[in-house]
């Protein structure tokens, strides 16, 4: 198995600052996107810090051999909880940090990661930010969005098409760093050769439908997928930040 990955990040065209952070490292297999919130002083902070605790917590576990044991394509695998258990050390980190210093009262970060490993796809999920899966040219929408309006879809007061005019779409029910000690969201599955898995903040999903996104999907290179991504939540807007992670599993070089 080859893992090929490629990420972006960008400001848009309405905010003076960027507080989206993200995550490439195939070498281990892990990749996020977090989406800060907290102003100048947190939000930044909050979503930096995320994916650099969820890289080193993760790789202490696995050098410590943690990931040899066999494992399924299961929630409580233990890659599953090593990311569960990652995302938890980075809330209790952002939260405490918060409660010490006054300037960063009320930061916090969705994070939506994904760890690939021996055949088989992991995600840990906190937030708005999105995972999706790009399987027989069909675009599957993996994680569940924490905010008020997924509420009201779920509850039927509000249809997906209301949903998408809402101008409520930012407000979160989840997040890393709010609350000492988050319920993380966790999906497992098997994996193929030519899958694709694409990690987004919402500053794309807002403004780009998940049609969209399956055409420049099947129509581009994945190298340039993210430029392209980026470049079209610009071109509607650019109400957010906007970052994107693309992730391919190929066949291993020679095979």
């Amino acid at each position: 198995m080859k893992i090929l990955a490629w990420g972006l990040t960008d400001v848009g065209r309405k905010r003076d600052h960027n507080e989206d952070s993200f995550l490439v490292n195939p070498e281990i297999g892990l990749f996020a996107v977090a989406d800060g919130m907290g102003g100048h002083a947190g939000g930044d902070r909050a979503s930096r810090l995320a994916v650099e605790i969820l890289e080193r917590e993760v790789r202490a576990n696995m050098n410590l051999g943690s990931s040899t044991v066999p494992i399924g394509p299961s929630a409580e695998a233990p890659l599953a909880k090593e990311l569960r258990a990652a995302a938890r050390v980075a809330g209790r980190t952002i939260f405490d940090l918060a409660e010490g210093n006054p300037q960063l009262a009320g930061m916090g970060t969705t994070l939506t990661t994904l760890l690939v490993g021996q055949g088989r796809a992991y995600l840990a999920h906190v937030g708005d930010s999105r995972a999706y899966l790009y399987r027989d040219n069909r675009l599957e929408q993996l994680t569940e969005d924490h905010s008020w309006i997924e509420e009201q879809v779920k509850a039927g007061f509000m249809t997906p098409a209301e949903a998408r005019e809402s101008a409520l779409k930012h407000i979160i029910t989840r997040s890393v760093g709010f609350e000492r000690d988050v319920d993380v969201d966790l999906v497992a599955m098997p994996i193929l050769m030519g899958d694709c898995f694409l990690l987004c903040s919402d500053g794309l999903s807002n403004l780009v439908t998940q049609e969209d996104l399956r055409r420049c999907l099947s129509d581009g290179y994945y190298a340039d997928v993210p430029r392209l991504l980026v470049e079209a939540a610009n071109e509607r807007g650019g109400d957010d930040n906007v970052t994107v992670v693309l992730v391919y599993v190929g066949n291993h070089a020679g095979s």
